[in-house]
Parts: structure tokens; sequence; C-alpha cells
């Protein structure tokens, strides 16, 4: 007797918990009625109503008799929602999992696109592994497809196979994200720093023992070090010498003078190109650069370019007065670069990523390193010998993970940290197109060079 009114009150106690839980997502306008009419019906007969909508509530979201122990005992911020078929959802906006695990599986999923067995939840859709991978492999190729169709076939296991158009329609349509995609750059750097994170917790929790041997840099590792060094400060005195060619910065503060805005655009802009010169005459003494193909070092010139001048733009960066300086003498705040017609969409990132930079204190060196690994990045696009491009930069990887064990000994995330960087600016890179873009619909025309560097055809 006594172990039954136990689990009779374990029982309510579970279901009190689950009502109060329906309470924070169903209508408690009703419930609630249902509640207050104990006055009438007594107490037990409203609780009884509750639980018999509770449940029938329960039924109809596909919790079985036998998941509903399972889930009266989860807590309320365990218990997630999902659109069900009585559910409607706006037209045209696919349906898009909220943050947090992923449902558990039960195995007899089907995939959103095709209708094939689903393994899972890939870039936010349910789906198997073929439509997983194919959506990979179509958003990091930039992949265009026709349909014979006039794109009107229905997506299932057979036709999957027979038109990449629709099924690229239908994984977008079922929600599948481009931006979860990462790129193989992307993939490679993350493998990385998550091995960096294993080595520092192994390293962390192993018995205390002799200490290690210093490392120290290969001969050809120090020498590759020194000359980037010096190539750096070549490039940079170059770009001193040329500063009096630079139009000047206007001393009027007339916002509504069209000559002044003009001449504060051609002013950074004029900046910039010295930059890509800066860039271009680095890479060119770069060890192993001109053993690419003259198409595969423009192709990598072209799209590292920005990323490397955001990088040049972080060690700029001044925390103290929040500026930036360029040719030691101009600094700007981000009022100034708005002044010159940049928004703060692209402003803003800009500075964020400068102090983060700033707060890892890189000296030249590490610098110097992150610009060549950058630049030999195999991922770009249009870069036709992705062998050498990889085999090119590894020593320049190596360099670095070496340079950080010796400089700082007890930091074994940074080298994975200054990587993640990389990544960072890809995402900055995308925000410059679109400002690009914005000074196009503003009438502002950029010179030849930055026309040509960053593909704007006007």
């Amino acid at each position: 007797m006594c172990v039954k009114v136990c689990n009779k009150r374990h029982i309510n106690h579970c279901f009190l918990m689950f009502v109060n839980n329906q309470f924070k997502h169903k209508d408690m306008g009703h419930m609630w009625d249902s509640l207050c009419c104990a006055g009438e019906e007594g107490p037990s007969a409203a609780i009884a109503k509750v639980k018999q909508e509770t449940l029938s509530q329960t039924v109809s979201y596909g919790t079985s008799h036998n998941d509903l122990n399972d889930t009266l005992l989860m807590e309320p911020s365990d218990i997630k929602m999902y659109p069900t078929e009585d559910t409607p959802l706006p037209e045209g906006r696919p349906v898009k999992r909220k943050k947090g695990p992923a449902p558990k599986m039960l195995g007899n999923e089907v995939c959103s696109v095709c209708g094939d067995k689903a393994s899972g939840f890939h870039y936010n859709v349910l789906s198997c592994e073929g439509c997983k991978g194919f959506f990979r492999r179509s958003v990091i190729k930039g992949a265009r497809y026709t349909c014979k169709n006039s794109g009107r076939c229905e997506m299932d296991m057979y036709m999957r196979r027979k038109c990449q158009q629709c099924r690229l329609r239908k994984c977008r349509e079922a929600g599948m994200l481009e931006q979860c995609v990462l790129s193989e750059e992307q993939i490679r750097l993350k493998k990385m720093k998550k091995q960096e994170e294993e080595t520092a917790r192994t390293s962390a929790v192993a018995t205390p023992g002799p200490a290690p041997e210093m490392p120290s840099l290969a001969p050809e590792q120090q020498e590759m070090i020194e000359k980037l060094v010096a190539l750096q400060k070549q490039c940079n005195k170059r770009s001193f010498l040329d500063r009096p060619k630079v139009t000047p910065w206007p001393q009027s503060q007339d916002p509504l003078n069209r000559e002044v805005r003009q001449q504060r655009f051609a002013h950074f802009t004029e900046l910039a190109i010295m930059s890509v010169q800066e860039i271009v005459d680095f890479a060119k003494q770069l060890p192993g650069f001109l053993e690419l193909t003259r198409e595969d070092q423009i192709a990598l010139l072209k799209t590292s370019t920005i990323e490397i001048m955001l990088l040049e733009t972080s060690r700029r960066y001044n925390p103290a007065i929040d500026s930036i300086t360029f040719l030691k003498d101009f600094s700007y705040n981000k009022e100034d670069f708005a002044k010159a017609g940049l928004q703060f969409e692209f402003i803003n990132p800009i500075f964020e990523f400068s102090k983060g930079m700033n707060d890892l204190h890189l000296d030249e060196a590490e610098y110097a390193l992150l610009i060549a690994i950058n630049i030999f990045s195999a991922d770009r696009p249009n870069v036709q010998d992705h062998e050498l491009v990889e085999r090119l930069q590894q020593p320049y990887v190596d360099a670095l993970h070496s340079y950080i064990r010796i400089k700082r000994p007890n930091d074994h995330l940074m080298f994975p940290r200054m990587l993640m960087k990389l990544v960072s600016l890809r995402t900055l890179s995308s925000v410059h197109s679109e400002q690009v873009f914005a000074l196009r619909l503003q009438d502002k025309k950029l010179p030849p060079l930055l026309s040509e560097i960053w593909d704007v055809h006007e």
C-alpha cells in the first residue's frame, strides 16, 4: 500500500511539472479556465479535465505512452516544441530548427530532400548522407546546374541522380543553409584547433616529470622568418616614401560639401592602392610564389588582398584612442571612415577584429607568417594547382607553429587561435564585398586597380 501511494505521489509530481511546461507553450487561457472552474465542479474534476486535455495534446505531438514517462521526467527547459502538420508555416520560408542539440533519432526518419533514410541533421535539415554531401560540394564549388524539365522535377531517390538543379533547389527549400557549410580550409583549421586543444588537455592532466627540452627553430625556419620580416619592413618603407603623393585629408567639417566628401574618398582609395601594391610586392618575393603559374598567382592575390589589408589594419590599431594609424601620421577613428563613405556595417567589424588581434599581442614575425599562410590558401576560387599551393603553404604553417611553441611555451592554444583569425577574415571579406556594392550605389567610382582586384565591373 505504501509503495502504491509513493508511486502515485511521484506520478502526480511529474505530471504537474509537465503541466507547468505546457503552460509555457500551449493556450494558457484555455487551461487556466479549466482550473478556474474548480469552484463549480470541484478541484478533482478540474485537474482531471486538465490531465485529459494535456495528454491528448501530448499525443498530437507524436508522443506515445511509452515515451510519456520519459517526457514527464524531463525538466521544463528540456522540452522543445516542433511544428506539426496542424501548425501553418509562412510560405516561401524554410523550416529552421531552434538552436541546441538535435532531437534523438528513432531510426525510421527519412531525408527531407529525396526520401531516403536520414542519417541526422545536416546543415539545419534532416537529410541522408548523399544529399548532405551533394549540398556541400555544390556550395563549395559554386556549382550551377541546368534542368531539362524547366525545374519541375519531383525529387525522390531516383530523380536525385538525374536532375542536380532540382535536387539543389529542394535542398534549399527544405531549409539547408549555405552559411553552415565550411570550406576545406576552414575544416582543416578547425581540425588543427581541435588537435591543439586535445594536446593542451592531455598535457594539463599529465603527471609532472622532468622539464621537456626547449624546442628550437630549424636553421631554414629561422632564415625564412628573418627574410619575411625584412621583406615587410622594406615594403612598408616604400609606401612611407610615397606618402606625399596621397590626396590630403580635408580640414573642412562641412558634411554637405560634395567636394570635401570626394576628397576624403580619394584619400582612402589612394591609401588602399598603396596597401595593394605593398601586398603584391611582398607576395612576389615570398619563397615559392613565383613557382606558381601566372593564373594561380592572380587568383591567390585577388581573393587574399582584402584579408591581408585587414590584417595590416589590425597591426596599426591603437586601443588607447580607438583609432587606426596609416603611414605613421594618418590616424582615423570610426567617424573618419564613415565620412569617407564607408558604412558602419563594415566599419564596426573592422574595429572589432582589430581589437581581437591586438589582444593576442603578436610580433612582426607572427604577422608576417600569418600573411604568408593567408596568401597560400589552396581553396581560393579559380586556383588550378591546389596540391602545389598546399605544399608551398606548409613550411609557413610549420614555422609559425614552432615559433609560437618557443615564444609562448605555456600557451598551447595560441596557435589554433591565430589560425582561427584567418577564418574570421573570410567573413570580413564577405562584408567587404557588400560594402563595395554599396559604394557603387552611391556613384563612388573605384580606381581601376581596386576595381580589377575586387572584381568590380562598371
